[in-house]
């Protein structure tokens, strides 16, 4: 054991003492704001994340932004608060400073609305290829290949950075997470990581401010806007990410996103095009640029266009939709209602006949041992979500339509009353309920003598079989004649008791708070212990 260091050591100034502590506690921040992982791309969006990528970061403050990609939204740092503050007293009288997305557009300030660097990727360089295009030979080879080059970013995105890396819907082997990490970098939506913090973010605030791409904001805000214009980063929220920093593949591609983006998005399609069959511009103009193009309008059509029109079997309290079309142009990724309500589902949908080649290859790979795990939510929980919609569905419909006045909101009247009220009025007494029937003599199907002979009686007996068992249809028509119960009448001891002895039948509310009345089961019915009394017409 060595011996500890009894010497005294000298004392140094402060000034020396405190300029050997400022590497330490430099040190100590960078360790600290290393610590706080799901906070690192939070705040970035692909901007920034390419630029960082590309190396534009060179001084220490940035390099030590471009490490953990932090922005400092709680004002600014302790060292600027100095100045901040006599900027504040300096600038009292002007307005507050607001963030630009904030500000309304002006011709002196429009350029700083827009995001230069995501407009250079999303616009500009496909406009440069829509030009290209007329004065570019495009081969049969080149147009192949396209396609082909289409479906693998395509599937980078869709089988890669959607379902396994964003939801954990599967577990890939090392060659299929390399395959589709190259693949997803080729479309040149941002890496791994940036995109999937988005995508969870979007998930978790669906159609709210926080959602990145909040389709409550317009069609054109969801597929592009948020993109091409700067966003408020006070609207930015956090995910968690954790599982996505420990990929070894994620972080490799995350530091080297903009050397990996352009090789397997511009320069491996050229080369391919270019020593395979000799086509060196239209392998960059149309597997290159153009198929970029195209790669980038599916996946914004997820945002957009899977919110924006088709049928909500699931859930309607959100804007995601199921449509076909929406699946044609997304990969399979049409199907949004049923995937914001099973998200970690390897599917997208469901039937066999429904188009969705990304499940397709997930499952193609499983059988081959590249992929594993494949999450699927049971058969049960998705056919009580289909039942659940469909009777919301079904309860506004019944909403719509007139069932009578709800038993309980009626007057209750002494039986002496009715009696005296049907000298002027056509009333009917059925089940304890009177019904006013004037309106309906001349056009009942049995004619005017037989409801004529009911008027001022109780007819319970005679509309439930007793001369004749009305239909369901008869049942409900009566319904919308009710004006009074009788106190102490039927009302009470009929209907209570239907209830009792058909006891698989309760008074029960649908989602819309209105009383749900079944075929069979309405108050004017009288129901035996074998059922229906009578014989339905």
């Amino acid at each position: 054991m060595a011996e500890p260091n009894t010497a005294i050591p000298q004392q140094e100034s402060p000034v020396v003492e405190q300029q050997q502590q400022q590497p330490i506690q430099q040190q100590e921040h960078i360790e600290s704001t290393s610590s706080q992982p799901n906070e690192d791309l939070n705040e970035v969006d692909i901007a920034e994340t390419m630029a960082i990528a590309s190396g534009v970061y060179t001084d220490n403050r940035s390099k030590l932004k471009s490490a953990f990609l932090i922005k400092d939204m709680n004002g600014p740092s302790n060292e600027d608060s100095t100045s901040h503050k006599g900027k504040s007293k300096h600038h009292h009288h002007h307005h507050q400073h607001k963030h630009i997305s904030e500000q309304p557009f002006t011709w002196n300030n429009w350029h700083k609305h827009i995001n230069w660097v995501n407009t250079i990727i999303v616009v500009i360089i496909p406009f440069i290829g829509l030009v290209a295009a007329p004065f570019t030979h495009l081969s049969i080879k080149t147009a192949v290949f396209a396609c082909l080059w289409y479906f693998y970013t395509g599937l980078g995105i869709t089988a890669g950075y959607h379902r396994m890396w964003a939801h954990r819907a599967y577990r890939a082997a090392f060659p299929l997470r390399i395959f589709l990490m190259i693949g997803g970098s080729g479309a040149a939506e941002g890496s791994i990581k940036w995109w999937s913090n988005g995508h969870r973010t979007h998930h978790r605030y669906t159609d709210t401010d926080k959602d990145p791409y909040n389709a409550r904001r317009g069609f054109w805000f969801s597929h592009m806007g948020w993109m091409v214009f700067k966003q408020n980063p006070k609207l930015k929220a956090r995910t968690d990410i954790s599982d996505l920093i420990e990929d070894p593949i994620v972080r490799f591609q995350h530091r080297h996103y903009m050397l990996i983006l352009l090789f397997s998005s511009f320069v491996l399609p050229t080369l391919i095009a270019g020593f395979g069959w000799g086509d060196w511009i239209g392998g960059l103009v149309y597997a290159g640029i153009l198929r970029n193009l195209f790669v980038h309008q599916s996946t914004f059509c997820v945002n957009s266009l899977a919110h924006w029109i088709g049928d909500q079997p699931f859930d309607d309290r959100r804007s995601p939709r199921d449509h076909v079309l929406t699946a044609l142009v997304t990969l399979g990724e049409g199907y949004h209602n049923f995937h914001h309500e099973f998200p970690s589902d390897y599917r997208n949908a469901l039937k066999w006949y429904q188009y969705d080649p990304t499940k397709i290859f997930i499952y193609s790979m499983s059988l081959v041992g590249l992929a594993y795990d494949l999450q699927r939510f049971s058969q049960n929980a998705i056919e009580q979500g289909l039942v659940q919609q469909k009777q919301k569905k079904l309860d506004r419909w019944r909403s719509r339509l007139n069932w009578g006045v709800p038993i309980e909101q009626l007057p209750v009247i002494e039986f002496e009353e009715f009696k005296e009220q049907s000298k002027t009025k056509a009333l009917v007494l059925i089940s304890g309920i009177v019904h006013d029937v004037t309106n309906f003599i001349e056009s009942h199907p049995g004619g005017r003598a037989l409801i004529k002979t009911a008027i001022g009686k109780d007819a319970t007996a005679v509309f439930n079989g007793g001369v004749y068992d009305h239909s369901n249809a008869a049942h409900n028509l009566l319904a919308t004649m009710r004006v009074s119960v009788i106190r102490g009448g039927c009302e009470v001891e009929v209907w209570k008791k239907a209830q009792t002895e058909k006891k698989d039948v309760n008074l029960v509310s649908d989602s819309t708070g209105d009383k749900i009345v079944r075929a069979g089961l309405q108050a004017s019915r009288v129901i035996s212990s074998t059922g229906v009394s009578g014989r339905a017409a």
